[in-house]
């Protein structure tokens, strides 16, 4: 396949300020180039095409430099690894060790997040959690043995790096076979691109929060509400098509680096079993990803393998991974579809049987609106069953102690009288009230099975995570000691976010402790009304879904959606201090994280 922009653009190495960069290195072009049988992943996958892009090995040399990225004739800041943006693939193996030299050409600190990856707590690239950061000019050598397989990511946990470009794709291939067969191994790394500089983002945010988000207006204004829901819209300070603070045109959406008119293809024959690694390494963006006409099988999620699943779409929030597995037919092409969750625009790949073949992209759908239900109340038969709706009865609270608490469905009432999202005596105690918080979810239930805003009332079939179920059985299974509950709260006139009320600036020397081995319950309540993917760094989880407990999925990022609740099983077994955030960057900035410690079995982090 052509790339019409390498001929316009040159490579970044060293300090590169003022220069532009290769914005699609070779494992991004979508191109396989052994094709057949044979390869040793998957049993019978080629691998990823090779070169420039792709590193591997005992030791991996990285450089982060800036620049300028164009995108569909569009110029923007960026930040690069080794010269590109998406950076280079680092591919490893299960059971080798690793020695990755980052050096910092940047005039500002950087740093790596191994995203999803098992590593001591000083390798983990968090600055002022786990590390002091890399300097500018210097080297900082990350060194940790490979404990997984799987389909991961990295990117920057400083300032606001990851909206500039600092990300790529890492795949870690299993010392056993694989589970799944397949014969072709892609990568999909879906991300957002702007021309705006982030901090100028984060600043307007902070003074008008619906900046971004003019061009949805009208939608709000022809949406047919009561009196009563305009006026409880109106006490929230915000649209209903309030859904993601930053859609088109302030972004546009990439696959692997590229525009929707850039024209990203892979390449296939008909029957073949081709793997797609979906990774979500935006800024600030959810995904419905679909491939009209082609089923897709889920065989992993953040990295740990699945029952294999079958459904026709799925949201993916920033940072989650999933791999699936289709089989193309008669067609020459098929459009994968990553529309953005408030559907003001998409990113775009093409299946293709010959270079250049193309399927019709279908056009955006009517932007997603924000209900009552989102507000925390009118939960009811409505939003129960169909195609991916909700299920409550996922947790057994009698086993817990807890009762049968507010996770129970409420009654399906139309009324809001005396009912007010300001209300912050239904919080705990222990939740801060200040000006942090100005919203408070009447009756948050578990949405386990709610597949996300805007999917709830299509027809085919949408991924929920009551779906999921581990292919190998969890090794720990012992029921909880005790439940953590945590509180999601925001205010988002002020564009403030945090954890029961507290921003991490108040919180930063305060971490929640973990004993050593201890399995804890974690139940998150959303009391905003913004969907929020909470990551745990050093650690997987198990979704409380319904399943058995050895069946649980094991991931490392929870979509909350909003006025919802999920919960997770910990077993705190990584010693070490780690991060545990909303991983939409602007949020994660305005204050919602916290900092996990884990005591080691002498004392000892």
């Amino acid at each position: 396949m052509e790339i019409e922009h390498l001929s316009r653009r040159t490579l970044l190495g060293g300090v590169c300020t003022g220069a532009a960069f290769a914005a699609v290195p070779s494992w991004a072009q979508g191109h396989s180039i052994h094709g057949g049988h044979g390869s040793s992943h998957g049993r019978g996958g080629p691998r990823i095409p090779a070169g420039f892009g792709e590193l591997s090995g005992e030791v991996i040399d990285l450089t982060v430099g800036s620049g300028h990225r164009i995108v569909e004739g569009r110029r923007g800041p960026g930040i690069a690894v080794n010269g590109s943006v998406p950076g280079p693939l680092i591919r490893l193996r299960e059971g080798q060790n690793v020695k990755l030299n980052v050096t910092n050409n940047l005039n500002a600190d950087t740093s790596i997040h191994w995203h999803g990856l098992l590593v001591p707590f000083q390798m983990d690239g968090v600055p002022g959690i786990s590390f002091p950061g890399i300097r500018p000019r210097q080297t900082f050598t990350y060194e940790f043995p490979i404990r997984q397989s799987g389909t991961y990511w990295y990117h920057s946990h400083s300032g606001l790096q990851e909206q500039s470009g600092h990300y790529g794709p890492l795949i870690i291939d299993p010392a056993d076979p694989e589970p799944v067969e397949y014969d072709r191994d892609y990568i999909l790394l879906l991300s957002d691109f702007t021309v705006l500089d982030p901090h100028f983002i984060m600043s307007r945010l902070r003074t008008g929060e619906g900046y971004f988000n003019r061009q949805l207006s009208s939608w709000t204004d022809n949406y047919p509400m009561s009196g009563e829901e305009r006026r409880m819209w109106a006490e929230m300070r915000m649209p209903a098509t309030d859904i993601m603070d930053i859609g088109a045109p302030t972004y546009t959406f990439l696959a692997n680096g590229r525009g929707p008119k850039e024209g990203l293809e892979y390449l296939f024959r008909q029957g073949e079993r081709i793997r797609l690694r979906v990774i979500n390494g935006s800024a600030q963006s959810f995904f419905n990803v679909r491939i009209p006409g082609l089923p897709m099988t889920i065989i992993a999620a953040d990295g740990q393998k699945v029952r294999p699943v079958e459904v026709d779409e799925f949201q993916i929030g920033t940072a989650e991974t999933y791999d699936v597995v289709v089989t193309p037919g008669k067609a020459d092409a098929y459009a994968i579809v990553g529309e953005s969750m408030d559907r003001s625009g998409m990113a775009l790949a093409m299946l293709a049987s010959l270079p250049g073949a193309r399927a019709s992209v279908p056009p955006l759908r009517d932007p997603p609106l924000l209900t009552m239900a989102d507000m925390g109340m009118n939960h009811g038969p409505a939003e129960e069953g169909g195609h991916g709706g909700m299920d409550h009865g996922s947790t057994d609270h009698e086993a817990m102690g807890h009762g049968a608490d507010a996770e129970a469905p409420a009654a399906a009432s139309h009324s809001m009288d005396g009912m007010s999202m300001r209300d912050t005596s239904l919080l705990p105690p222990d939740v801060e009230i200040g000006p942090g918080v100005d919203m408070v979810s009447m009756t948050p239930v578990d949405k386990m099975g709610d597949p996300g805003l805007g999917l709830r009332d299509v027809k085919h079939r949408v991924l929920n995570y009551r779906m999921l179920a581990a292919l190998e059985a969890n090794r720990d299974t012992r029921e909880p000691s005790r439940l953590l509950e945590l509180h999601l709260t925001g205010n988002m006139e002020r564009y403030m976010w945090s954890f029961d009320g507290r921003m991490y600036s108040a919180v930063s020397d305060l971490p929640i402790r973990f004993a050593w081995n201890e399995r804890v319950r974690v139940k998150l309540v959303n009391n905003t009304m913004m969907a929020h993917p909470i990551h745990l760094h050093g650690m997987f989880f198990e979704l409380v879904n319904g399943k058995n407990a050895d069946q649980q999925p094991r991931k490392n990022v929870v979509i909350v959606q909003p006025g919802a609740s999920a919960q997770f099983d910990l077993t705190a077994n990584e010693p070490g201090d780690w991060a545990f955030h909303c991983h939409l960057i602007y949020h994660m900035h305005g204050g919602m994280m916290q900092t996990v410690t884990v005591v080691g079995p002498g004392g000892e982090k």
